[in-house]
Protein backbone atom coordinates (compact mmCIF):
# COMPACT_ATOMS: atom_id res chain seq x y z
CA UNK A 1 0.00 0.00 0.00
CA UNK A 2 1.45 3.67 -1.13
CA UNK A 3 2.53 5.40 1.57
CA UNK A 4 0.09 8.60 1.60
CA UNK A 5 1.53 11.41 0.07
CA UNK A 6 1.82 14.09 3.31
CA UNK A 7 3.65 11.10 5.01
CA UNK A 8 6.48 11.04 2.28
CA UNK A 9 9.82 12.19 3.02
CA UNK A 10 9.99 15.78 0.55
CA UNK A 11 12.69 14.68 -2.49
CA UNK A 12 14.34 17.29 -4.07
CA UNK A 13 13.45 19.00 -6.99
CA UNK A 14 15.00 17.58 -9.75
CA UNK A 15 15.09 20.94 -11.68
CA UNK A 16 15.23 23.51 -8.96
CA UNK A 17 15.11 27.15 -9.46
CA UNK A 18 18.11 28.83 -10.09
CA UNK A 19 19.28 32.14 -10.20
CA UNK A 20 23.09 31.98 -11.63
CA UNK A 21 25.76 34.74 -11.89
CA UNK A 22 29.04 33.48 -13.06
CA UNK A 23 31.99 35.65 -13.17
CA UNK A 24 35.18 35.17 -14.13
CA UNK A 25 38.39 37.64 -12.51
CA UNK A 26 40.83 35.55 -13.84
CA UNK A 27 43.37 35.69 -16.65
CA UNK A 28 43.68 31.75 -17.24
CA UNK A 29 43.26 30.91 -20.55
CA UNK A 30 40.85 27.69 -19.96
CA UNK A 31 37.86 28.44 -17.93
CA UNK A 32 34.85 26.82 -18.46
CA UNK A 33 32.11 28.18 -20.58
CA UNK A 34 29.29 29.74 -18.51
CA UNK A 35 26.67 27.41 -19.79
CA UNK A 36 28.68 24.11 -18.40
CA UNK A 37 28.71 25.92 -14.72
CA UNK A 38 25.82 25.90 -14.79
CA UNK A 39 24.97 22.75 -15.64
CA UNK A 40 26.94 22.00 -13.19
CA UNK A 41 25.72 23.80 -10.45
CA UNK A 42 22.05 22.94 -11.42
CA UNK A 43 23.24 18.70 -11.14
CA UNK A 44 24.54 19.51 -7.80
CA UNK A 45 21.12 21.95 -6.18
CA UNK A 46 18.69 20.75 -3.95
CA UNK A 47 16.88 24.03 -3.39
CA UNK A 48 15.93 26.78 -4.87
CA UNK A 49 19.30 29.21 -5.30
CA UNK A 50 20.65 32.75 -6.12
CA UNK A 51 24.37 31.58 -6.21
CA UNK A 52 27.38 33.66 -7.93
CA UNK A 53 30.29 31.72 -9.33
CA UNK A 54 33.33 33.59 -9.62
CA UNK A 55 36.59 32.48 -10.75
CA UNK A 56 39.72 33.96 -9.49
CA UNK A 57 43.23 34.29 -9.49
CA UNK A 58 45.59 32.88 -6.67
CA UNK A 59 46.00 37.05 -5.14
CA UNK A 60 42.03 37.21 -4.85
CA UNK A 61 41.44 33.64 -3.30
CA UNK A 62 44.33 34.15 -0.91
CA UNK A 63 43.03 37.37 0.38
CA UNK A 64 39.29 36.24 0.85
CA UNK A 65 40.49 32.99 2.45
CA UNK A 66 42.80 35.33 4.96
CA UNK A 67 40.20 37.39 5.61
CA UNK A 68 37.17 35.14 6.32
CA UNK A 69 38.48 32.43 7.71
CA UNK A 70 42.41 33.90 8.69
CA UNK A 71 43.98 31.32 6.72
CA UNK A 72 46.66 32.48 4.68
CA UNK A 73 47.01 29.51 1.83
CA UNK A 74 45.55 30.05 -1.72
CA UNK A 75 42.90 27.90 -2.20
CA UNK A 76 41.09 25.22 -4.77
CA UNK A 77 37.53 26.72 -3.69
CA UNK A 78 35.93 28.77 -0.97
CA UNK A 79 31.97 28.84 -0.13
CA UNK A 80 29.73 31.88 1.38
CA UNK A 81 26.92 30.64 2.62
CA UNK A 82 24.09 33.15 2.92
CA UNK A 83 21.66 30.93 4.47
CA UNK A 84 17.56 31.19 2.72
CA UNK A 85 16.86 34.56 1.49
CA UNK A 86 13.21 35.18 1.18
CA UNK A 87 10.90 33.38 -0.71
CA UNK A 88 10.50 32.94 -4.80
CA UNK A 89 7.69 33.85 -7.05
CA UNK A 90 6.42 29.60 -5.85
CA UNK A 91 6.83 30.68 -1.88
CA UNK A 92 9.99 28.28 -1.89
CA UNK A 93 12.57 29.57 0.79
CA UNK A 94 15.75 30.26 -1.91
CA UNK A 95 19.51 29.42 -0.77
CA UNK A 96 21.87 32.19 -1.28
CA UNK A 97 25.83 32.38 -1.35
CA UNK A 98 28.78 32.40 -3.26
CA UNK A 99 31.69 29.82 -5.05
CA UNK A 100 34.65 31.43 -5.70
CA UNK A 101 37.17 29.05 -7.30
CA UNK A 102 40.52 29.68 -7.92
CA UNK A 103 41.86 29.41 -11.36
CA UNK A 104 45.47 28.60 -10.66
CA UNK A 105 45.24 26.14 -8.15
CA UNK A 106 42.61 24.36 -10.03
CA UNK A 107 44.79 24.00 -12.92
CA UNK A 108 48.11 23.13 -10.88
CA UNK A 109 45.77 20.08 -8.99
CA UNK A 110 44.16 18.80 -12.50
CA UNK A 111 48.07 18.22 -13.44
CA UNK A 112 49.25 17.25 -10.52
CA UNK A 113 46.54 14.28 -10.27
CA UNK A 114 46.63 14.04 -13.85
CA UNK A 115 42.73 14.62 -14.74
CA UNK A 116 41.53 16.74 -17.16
CA UNK A 117 41.16 20.59 -16.38
CA UNK A 118 36.94 20.81 -16.86
CA UNK A 119 36.73 17.56 -14.85
CA UNK A 120 38.31 19.49 -12.29
CA UNK A 121 36.62 22.32 -12.71
CA UNK A 122 33.05 20.40 -12.66
CA UNK A 123 34.30 19.04 -9.22
CA UNK A 124 35.34 21.68 -7.47
CA UNK A 125 31.93 23.46 -8.80
CA UNK A 126 29.98 20.56 -7.57
CA UNK A 127 32.02 20.60 -3.65
CA UNK A 128 31.02 24.25 -3.62
CA UNK A 129 27.64 24.07 -4.29
CA UNK A 130 27.16 21.13 -1.94
CA UNK A 131 28.66 23.32 0.64
CA UNK A 132 26.12 26.25 -0.13
CA UNK A 133 23.46 23.47 0.77
CA UNK A 134 25.54 21.98 4.37
CA UNK A 135 27.46 19.61 2.86
CA UNK A 136 30.53 18.88 5.00
CA UNK A 137 33.82 16.87 5.13
CA UNK A 138 35.34 17.13 8.31
CA UNK A 139 33.95 14.33 10.34
CA UNK A 140 34.67 11.30 8.25
CA UNK A 141 31.06 9.98 8.13
CA UNK A 142 29.73 13.23 6.75
CA UNK A 143 32.98 13.32 4.49
CA UNK A 144 31.62 9.48 2.91
CA UNK A 145 27.97 11.46 2.31
CA UNK A 146 29.14 14.44 0.61
CA UNK A 147 31.77 12.78 -1.63
CA UNK A 148 29.35 9.47 -2.54
CA UNK A 149 27.21 12.98 -3.66
CA UNK A 150 29.74 14.41 -5.43
CA UNK A 151 30.41 11.26 -7.47
CA UNK A 152 26.87 10.80 -8.48
CA UNK A 153 26.79 14.12 -9.64
CA UNK A 154 30.13 13.83 -11.73
CA UNK A 155 29.57 10.47 -13.04
CA UNK A 156 25.97 12.28 -15.22
CA UNK A 157 28.68 14.11 -16.62
CA UNK A 158 30.41 10.94 -17.70
CA UNK A 159 33.33 12.81 -15.00
CA UNK A 160 35.29 9.58 -13.11
CA UNK A 161 35.29 9.36 -9.32
CA UNK A 162 37.64 12.07 -7.98
CA UNK A 163 38.11 10.24 -4.88
CA UNK A 164 39.25 7.08 -6.60
CA UNK A 165 42.30 6.27 -7.23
Amino acid sequence: MPTPRAARKPMADPDPELRLAVQFASAAAELPARAQIRRWVAAALEHAAEITVRIVDAEEAQSLNQDYRDKAYVPNVLTFEYGELPVNESGARVLGGDVVICAPVVEREAREQGKPLQHHYAHMTVHGVLHLQGYDHIDPHDADIMESREAAILKRFRIPNPYSS
